[in-house]
């Protein structure tokens, strides 16, 4: 329908100047053979008012028309724009870690937004720019060639030159309109640093520093789009010279022979031949905004394209999807880089076995890999050698939904959704009764504190939980994985931020909650692993110590330097 409507609008569009020639050759006593033909031979003054009722009838086309083609092309544009849109997000949720450690939240956000939408304003309007200068060069073709194929001539010689100078044109706009939205992202994501971590920003007064760096990626992009700028100036007065030239070449010789009388074109016709050739050497000029669209577009789909490649972390064809997780784990010469620092290992031929249902605590000084063990588990990186089995199985052969879903994590590192304490609770566990959220939250000694709000579970936390003290966040995330009642609970740094009384608090309900599952303990505090059935101690990337409490307290090792410089003696 779009495109059919936009084909008519723009033949509709044509039809005034073949009018107006018509209208003159009829008052000079010439009327056109179309008018002969389909009511006869007419007065002047008959011939103008039905010509003129007729002009009437072709606008009114033409605005249905118009409306036809903007509703179905905006329409489109929705469906086709929310459809990649949501294929972004949904391989995005794809992704390995690596690419968001690579990319900028402001810059892939950018994406998402800015690009997409940028495909939407093409699909709106360059899709129909498109196809009316189509339908206008094919009409104008057949009109004028059909009155006089000598003078139509004369009209199309700058019609080469505008399309070379257009394709020139392009191939200069592509790397400038891929360099303003590359800009862009980066100043998105610089705003985007900024405004996240304005207490640390005010906190040290950075605000001029901030300022600054704002205005740097603002100028870079200024200075991009004014690349572009140039070249579209430059483009349409150069393109300009060469419609003036087929305009002029029309009027002159078309004149002469209306003056010269013979016979070969009427004055009406003239003037018809010169309404068209403006209309078609002026639209034509059009080329360059449209490929300016059109580039654009292509800039943003390479953007996108970005995103869109096949994520490094894969799964099998058959992958095992088990209706039991039992819960053991084994580490085998596990070897692991960071993309970004692959000279760099941070694990080195690691070795470590957890039996179903016990509780395990992991020691050890920063950077010696205690969490990058948790995230090797979940599978946001692969091993660069060894193999981490689940249940016997290697985890690459598991489906990663069931993976994931076998494991509970707590991270050191907080992260609450915009909305009630219930709703985080029950995150990712929307049949949840409030029966079960309730009993979740007092596992992990949260419920006496919601109590105290006035609104209890249906307060609203805000932004990343901003309303909730470091504690509360805390018991909230550990609250959220009870909730989940997975086989493997892993708790990463999971009382860094409460105080000892909380502390004290969780360890207590650490035995209820972790009962019948394997748990994974990590800590700096390592008053909160001492009760774990085994405490293996990482030193380099590797497994240093494994025992209970009193027996590494016993081998003076570094779990023993670590508990002395934390309590002052040993126990």
């Amino acid at each position: 329908m779009g495109v059919g409507s936009s084909a008519l609008n723009k033949v509709f569009d044509m039809m005034p100047p073949v009018l107006t020639g018509w209208i003159i050759d009829s008052v000079s006593g010439n009327p056109p053979w179309v008018l002969k033909m389909s009511v006869g031979t007419l007065p002047p003054l008959e011939s103008a008012m039905v010509l003129s009722g007729v002009a009437v009838l072709i606008f009114g086309l033409e605005s249905v028309f118009q409306w036809g083609y903007h509703v179905s092309f905006a329409t489109l544009a929705q469906r086709l724009v929310h459809r990649i849109r949501m294929q972004v997000l949904g391989h995005m949720q794809t992704r390995e870690m690596a690419f968001f450690d690579r990319h900028r939240l402001g810059d892939t956000l950018a994406t998402v937004t800015d690009d997409v939408s940028q495909l939407e304003r093409f699909i709106t309007n360059g899709l129909n720019e498109w196809i009316q200068l189509g339908v206008l060069v094919v009409v104008s073709i057949i009109i004028m060639v059909s009155i006089s194929w000598q003078l139509a001539a004369v009209a199309f010689l700058p019609i080469p030159i505008i399309v070379w100078g257009s394709l020139w044109y392009q191939r200069q706009m592509v790397p400038r309109f891929l360099a303003v939205r590359d800009r862009v992202g980066e100043l998105n994501a610089r705003l985007e640093n900024w405004i996240s971590g304005m207490v640390v920003v005010k906190s040290f007064t950075a605000e001029p520093l901030e300022h600054a760096r704002a205005t740097e990626a603002s100028k870079a992009v200024m200075t991009a789009n004014r690349s572009v700028i140039t070249m579209m100036a430059l483009y349409i007065p150069v393109i300009r010279l060469a419609v003036v030239g087929g305009f002029a070449g029309v009027l002159l010789i078309g004149s002469y022979w209306v003056l010269t009388d013979k016979g070969v074109l009427s004055l009406g016709e003239l003037v018809l031949f010169a309404m068209l050739t403006e209309r078609l050497l002026w639209p034509v000029t059009r080329l360059g905004s449209t490929f300016d669209e059109l580039e654009r577009s292509n800039a943003s789909a390479t953007r996108i394209e970005r995103v869109l490649v096949p994520t490094t972390v894969t799964e099998v064809a058959t992958p095992h999807r088990p209706s039991q997780v039992m819960g053991q784990l084994c580490f085998q010469g596990v070897s692991f880089s960071y993309p970004t620092a692959m000279a760099t290992p941070v694990l080195h031929r690691l070795d470590l076995d957890i039996q179903a249902g016990s509780m395990v605590g992991i020691a050890g000084a920063t950077g010696c890999g205690k969490s990058t063990l948790v995230k090797l588990l979940l599978r946001f990186y692969d091993p660069q050698q060894g193999a981490i089995y689940l249940d016997g199985v290697p985890i690459d052969q598991w489906a990663i939904r069931s993976l994931r879903q076998s494991i509970a994590l707590v991270s050191q590192d907080v992260y609450l959704f915009h909305g009630t304490i219930y709703d985080n609770i029950a995150y990712g566990m929307p049949h949840a009764t409030p029966e079960q959220v309730e009993a979740a939250a007092r596992c992990a000694a949260l419920h006496d504190v919601v109590t105290q709000f006035e609104q209890g579970y249906h307060t609203i936390v805000g932004e990343r939980g901003i309303r909730l003290s470091g504690g509360q966040r805390q018991r909230l995330s550990i609250a959220r994985a009870v909730l989940k009642n997975a086989p493997v609970l892993v708790f990463d740094e999971a009382t860094s931020s409460v105080d000892t009384e909380t502390e004290e608090a969780i360890q207590r309900q650490f035995a209820t909650v972790t009962q019948g599952k394997t748990a994974i303990v990590i800590a700096h505090r390592l008053s909160t692993i001492r009760h774990a059935d085994r405490i293996v101690v990482l030193h380099q990337g590797a497994v240093a110590e494994d025992g209970s409490h009193v027996a590494l307290l016993r081998q003076g090792g570094i779990y023993a330097r670590l508990w002395a410089t934390q309590v002052g003696h040993h126990s």
